[in-house]
């Protein structure tokens, strides 16, 4: 009766474990067949209109679906670094032009200098005879007190750059990235399978710095643009030289229309921003006034694109920290691609208070320094919901998306460091990697039914299994399979057969002393079992060991071969005993089953 219970929990068991394996695969199958689907139509729209009707299935089917590592997909290593100058010099209390210099000079420093910029800002004070406390904190902290709070703001920043630019990332829907710190600065960056590599750095450098801004009056943008005009005309600011000889320097560069907005040629871009840039002409601006450009150039007739140039408050009426959703869409008519973003209740509260009082009035939506729309308010609105309008396509508007969702960056980062693994290079990969498997999987097959016949069958059968598992495992994990990951996997093969060997072994042994086929298989099993528990866990031991104090690589070794060895285990002792159990039940199992 005992016997009976343990072989319907073995099937049971049997049962499961694979019905599992092949459902935890199942989205690797859908997504290589959605993927097949998507690249099969001949058009680019046909093929948005599908990404748009299947965007939970295939977004879902991605995400779950096994990954390939960086050495076999192809994708980007990066070293990004946080601006800790930047941070510092936002943490000021009382900036002014004698501050401003002192944090360039320590930023020119921090440039080409892997020393701790606590250290740098501090020698550079000291050298020009300031106190920090004279801009950092409270007045009455001492040098060693500031020293020690920047530190901590520092590591603060490194840490929560790394989870923001984790959270992008995962929402992106890389696999199995790898984001490691380094020193108190940089930010070690793997991203397996990335092909649209600018799309990618934009993404991560991007602070996400998301502001609502209220317009100055058209009037007083005209009449700010003609004092700089007239500073650019006496020299007091530095006109362009393509302008420097001109009556109207400024006037060269942007168009002002009657109604007070300015516009800009695309093709004067850089030349307007080191303008805005100057100290000369931020001094010439209103109090609590800055200007911007729009983030997006629109095409006028001529073919020639046009920035808008903005005059708006430098104090933000209320900032992206309130934004608890966001969602890349469509507007209303179906072509124009939006943001819709949701805020908390103190956001709800504020936005109904802003607008509300601004009805008629225009305000910017500026992300990173950039206005994206400027929509005027038509009423007020209470439930907290605004749009980002003026994007080009639905993947910026994705990354959009993206960004505001993991919130904004503690300080800029920059990419100090990118290598490229290409996809021929990652395609060489896979192929040499799979023939490998393939050689070895074929092999072992061949080698058992021509060694041990019948029961050669029944092992291929549990080392299909065994593979399946691992596969199903790593999928299932959302881990990624790399290059050591196959080595592993090769080797967990061999394991498995080596314990199918054993007890073949000693099945033959106990034929050979004249037992009966079914005592026989007992008695293998039996004997078998201690020697192959022990190879096992030590090699789990090893493998073990082999992720914990290894890095990259080694770790994709180690996963693969704990799983498979793991799996091993259980198709050795379980799953080809069942299978012997079916065969004597059905009488096909004899002496001759073993070679």
């Amino acid at each position: 009766m005992s016997s009976m219970k343990n072989k319907r929990f073995n099937l049971l068991l049997i049962a499961a474990v694979t019905l599992v394996a092949l459902w935890s695969l199942w989205p690797t199958w859908r997504d290589y067949s959605l993927s097949r689907q998507l690249s099969s139509f001949s058009t680019q729209q046909d093929s948005l209109n599908f990404a748009l009707s299947h965007r939970s299935e295939i977004e879902d089917a991605r995400q779950k679906s096994l990954k390939l590592g960086l050495d076999l997909k192809g994708g980007m290593h990066l070293v990004m670094e946080v601006d800790q100058v930047d941070l510092f010099s936002e943490k000021a209390w009382n900036r002014d032009a004698r501050f401003d210099s002192l944090m360039a000079g320590v930023a020119k420093e921090a440039r080409s200098s892997d020393a701790d910029v606590v250290d740098l800002l501090s020698a550079a004070f000291r050298k020009d005879n300031v106190k920090l406390s004279r801009y950092f904190y409270d007045i009455r902290n001492s040098d060693s007190e500031i020293q020690g709070k920047l530190r901590k703001e520092a590591a603060d920043a490194l840490v929560r750059a790394r989870e923001i630019i984790r959270n992008r990332i995962d929402q992106y829907g890389v696999a199995e990235p790898m984001i490691t710190t380094q020193g108190n600065r940089k930010i070690i960056i793997e991203l397996p399978g990335v092909s649209d590599e600018n799309r990618m750095r934009n993404l991560l450098k991007g602070t996400a710095k998301l502001e609502f801004r209220l317009l100055r009056e058209p009037e007083l943008q005209v009449r700010t643009l003609e004092r700089i005009n007239s500073a650019m005309v006496s020299g007091a600011v530095a006109a362009a030289p393509s302008s420097a000889s001109s009556k109207a320097p400024l006037y060269e560069l942007v168009s002002v229309s009657p109604s007070g907005s300015a516009v800009i040629d695309s093709r004067s871009r850089d030349v307007v921003s080191a303008l805005l840039r100057q100290p000369a002409v931020r001094d010439l601006l209103p109090p609590d006034s800055e200007l911007l450009l729009s983030a997006r150039a629109e095409a006028a007739r001529d073919g020639v694109s046009y920035y808008d140039l903005y005059l708006v408050k430098k104090t933000a009426e209320l900032t992206g920290g309130v934004i608890t959703e966001a969602k890349a869409t469509f507007g209303s008519e179906g072509m124009q691609p939006e943001v819709l973003m949701s805020m908390n209740s103190e956001g709800t509260s504020k936005w109904a208070r802003i607008t509300g009082a601004n009805i008629g009035k225009r305000v910017a939506i500026v992300l990173d320094g950039a206005v994206y729309s400027a929509p005027v308010v038509q009423s007020k609105i209470p439930n907290g919901n605004s749009v980002i309008n003026g994007i080009q396509s639905l993947e910026e508007a994705k990354d959009l998306e993206i960004v505001l969702k993991a919130g904004a960056l503690p300080a800029p980062v920059r990419i100090i460091e990118e290598r490229t693994v290409g996809p021929s290079l990652g395609a060489d990969y896979i192929r040499a990697g799979l023939q490998s498997m393939i050689w070895g999987f074929t092999a072992v097959v061949i080698f058992m039914i021509v060694y041990y016949r019948k029961a050669g069958m029944a092992a291929d059968t549990a080392l299909v299994l065994n593979v399946l598992i691992v596969l199903s495992v790593l999928a299932g994990f959302n881990a990624s399979l790399s290059l050591p990951g196959i080595a592993g996997i090769v080797l967990t093969m061999g394991m498995a057969v080596d314990a199918n060997v054993l007890i073949y072994e000693r099945i033959r042994e106990e034929i050979a002393e004249g037992r009966s086929i079914t005592s026989a298989i007992t008695q293998g099993y039996d004997k078998a079992f201690s020697s192959i528990l022990d190879s096992h866990v030590t090699t789990l031991a090893a493998a073990f060991l082999l992720y914990t104090y290894g890095i990259g690589p080694i770790q994709g070794f180690a996963v693969t071969l704990m799983i498979g060895t793991a799996a091993s285990l259980f198709t050795a002792i379980v799953v080809t005993r069942e299978i012997f159990q079916f065969l004597l039940s059905r009488n096909k199992m004899t002496v001759k089953s073993f070679g």
